[in-house]
């Protein structure tokens, strides 16, 4: 409410527009629902609702921020305790895409929104650091597209945003193992071969589960993600995904942090797409490899030994 404007251009208070609207989105219930527990024409329901969520959706440029300089240090302090590893001491982001139910649209073009798991969604990409607060969100691409392209057409992928020169994010097997123009490691593809890649497969899952779990956390806290289908047009689901981030990264402000909901999101994974002009980040990669089996100290008694 402190962050929110509070001029209004109809007759209802600022105060039970955003009432309204969390109230809706916390519950997953429909306009007519919403309007018997208000006392309010389903109409100005649905009229406050839109007012509302394009209110805290615009929020997104104060609360989901790229960090600083001065704290890329301390996400990535973050991100090595998550993977228990120095190897990770570069990394600064864990990136991922969730898909979002909805119902399908209308017309020839609804199809495009059917996922690989066969029911429509929209998408949402985000990165997360390491205690699951949204750093950069990017909705409203079909649920058909492939991960790759979603991140192709991105912000952070085309203007090369983040992260800098030196640092990566880490990413699941459906996103390509790059340098440029944004620095994603990837894992292994099974099935890995090696001790060492097996173990640095092991720390990379424990850096970048954070941002399943921040997915899993924003759909339990904000019920209305969590129907069989989002009551809503798929031209205002974004907006609504958009909302539910930036409340989200308000409440881990606030301190207020729940059990994450489990996900299926990163279940069949497919192989990444070549986007051209990428540079691998393999050797990069396998350099991390050899850094987290690498003992932390080495006894001159104990320098024959074979480490793994």
């Amino acid at each position: 409410m402190q962050l929110l404007p509070d001029e209004e251009n109809h007759g209802w208070g600022h105060t039970i527009t955003i009432l309204i609207t969390v109230y809706w989105l916390a519950h997953g219930l429909s306009y007519s629902v919403v309007c018997r527990a208000f006392q309010i024409p389903t109409s100005t329901v649905c009229r406050l609702v839109h007012i509302g969520t394009a209110k805290i959706a615009a929020l997104r440029k104060v609360v989901i921020t790229l960090p600083s300089h001065q704290d890329l240090h301390e996400v990535a302090a973050g991100f090595e305790r998550l993977a228990n590893s120095p190897g990770f001491a570069k990394c600064v982001g864990a990136i991922d895409g969730c898909h979002i139910r909805i119902k399908t649209p209308p017309g020839p073009g609804g199809q495009d929104y059917v996922n690989r798991k066969l029911f429509p969604s929209i998408q949402l990409q985000a990165i997360c650091d390491g205690k699951g607060k949204f750093l950069n969100i990017f909705a409203g691409y079909p649920g058909s597209v492939h991960d790759t392209r979603v991140l192709k057409n991105s912000r952070i992928f085309k203007e090369a945003l983040y992260p800098p020169a030196g640092y990566f994010l880490v990413g699941d097997g459906g996103y390509p193992c790059i340098t440029q123009p944004v620095a994603i490691i990837t894992p292994y593809r099974e099935p890995v071969q090696g001790r060492i890649r097996r173990r640095f497969n092991g720390h990379h899952a424990k850096a970048r589960l954070i941002v399943e779990h921040a997915f899993g956390m924003m759909k339990m806290r904000w019920r209305c993600l969590l129907f069989k289908a989002l009551e809503v047009s798929h031209t205002f689901a974004p907006m609504v995904i958009t909302a539910c981030a930036v409340l989200h990264n308000i409440c881990l402000t606030a301190g207020d942090v729940l059990e994450p909901l489990q996900t299926e999101d990163d279940l069949d994974v497919p192989a990444p797409r070549p986007i051209m002009g990428e540079r691998s980040a393999n050797g990069w990669r396998d350099r991390l490899a050899a850094q987290v089996s690498a003992p932390d100290v080495q006894p001159r008694e104990l320098e024959d030994h074979d480490y793994i």
